[in-house]
């Protein structure tokens, strides 16, 4: 039996292609105008709101500052240098010091955000307790960001000290003495093992000091390699054990460890240890961290948990924007969208999805009190 397919003329595969097209469009157009369906009830916005999980970075333009070539021949890292609103010309010209300047103004101009938590990010430590620059994608020296918070009284500063350093209690008591608020580690990159037990001294200063740990958990996907199993929130038992109070960063979201999701496994930590574990809502309303905010938003375990935090600056990229959401009117994406100031879009984004009241104080009463 044989089959003849009559070919389409060019004007019948015009006429499909529009037909496709308008279909597309009216879904889009339905997707917007859906009533918005906040995943918690709003509340309203406090004021003096403080971002306790704002990046800073350089290009070792007199900062000490480090990245890679792996890194910098990386697609990411343009991306990175708009999104902190400078140019890699700027920053030869007139030093790194000029990124933390920009994101002191930008602050200045937020309606909602007063302070943020500027963070350090330490490298990898080789096993001569030193720092590994072969081995190492991005270094900001906690000299540098605690000179940014020393320039600019709208930045708080986040040291960060791997604990593997020959001299890493003499850091961290250094960090303590210049205004750390926090000790900031992502272990995927900076190979941490939290779980290590040559780390017992380290977190028993930290608790000394009253210096919390922001850890990141879950997958790891701003660089170009990391070792993901130092992002399981489960070895954080170890610092959890001492006392160390912890704030596990992006609810362990987007990753599995031993076949069990992370922020499963975070829910359990935060049954075991209700009174020194918390975790931020940073980066949560990423498109690739699809769903995380209502999880975050609706778990028990998480509730009275939760920290306010932004992961700037990729709130100023394309992974964030009102329109991938089906949980907000076309009136409130238009809102947002219009909002130039990138802390005011992240706090109106948040809030009108349920991030209540007292998710956006904590940060400052941890921090910025």
């Amino acid at each position: 039996m044989n089959f003849r397919f009559k070919a389409r003329s060019p004007r019948q595969r015009r006429r499909r292609a529009i037909a496709i097209l308008a279909t597309i469009a009216l879904l889009l157009f339905t997707w917007t105008c859906l009533p918005a369906r906040p995943y918690r009830p709003v509340q309203p916005i406090p004021p003096g709101i403080v971002d306790m999980h704002c990046h800073v970075a350089g290009i070792g333009a007199g900062s000490g500052c480090f990245v890679s070539p792996r890194l910098r021949n990386n697609w990411r890292f343009n991306i990175y240098l708009r999104s902190f609103g400078v140019s890699r010309k700027e920053l030869e010209e007139k030093g790194d010091a000029l990124v933390g300047d920009r994101i002191s103004q930008s602050l200045a101009q937020s309606r909602y955000v007063s302070k943020a938590v500027l963070l350090a990010l330490d490298g990898v430590v080789g096993a001569d307790g030193q720092l590994d620059t072969n081995r190492t994608e991005v270094y900001v020296p906690d000299e540098f960001v605690a000179e940014m918070a020393t320039r600019h009284t709208n930045l708080l500063f986040g040291a960060s000290v791997n604990p593997y350093r020959t001299d890493a209690i003499e850091r961290l008591e250094w960090a303590k003495a210049h205004g750390a608020v926090l000790v900031k580690w992502i272990p995927p990159i900076m190979h941490i093992n939290p779980d290590d037990p040559r780390l017992v001294p380290f977190y028993k200063k930290m608790v000394e000091l009253n210096l919390p740990l922001l850890s990141h958990t879950g997958k790891e996907g701003s660089f170009s390699h990391a070792e993901e199993e130092y992002g399981d929130p489960d070895k954080l038992r170890l610092p959890l054990s001492l006392g160390v109070k912890v704030i596990a960063a992006h609810i362990a979201s987007c990753a599995r460890y031993h076949g069990e999701r992370g922020p499963d496994r975070l829910a359990r930590l935060m049954r075991e240890y209700p009174t020194n574990l918390y975790t931020d809502i940073s980066a949560l309303t990423q498109v690739n961290r699809h769903g995380s905010l209502k999880e975050a938003l609706t778990k028990p375990e998480f509730s009275g948990r939760l920290v306010y935090g932004t992961d700037f600056p990729l709130i100023n990229t394309p992974l964030v924007s009102p329109w991938y959401s089906l949980h907000l009117t076309l009136r409130q994406k238009i809102a947002i969208s219009r909002t130039k100031n990138p802390w005011d879009r992240d706090v109106l984004m948040k809030h009108d999805l349920g991030v209540q009241t007292e998710t956006f104080e904590r940060s400052r009463k941890m921090f910025g009190e």
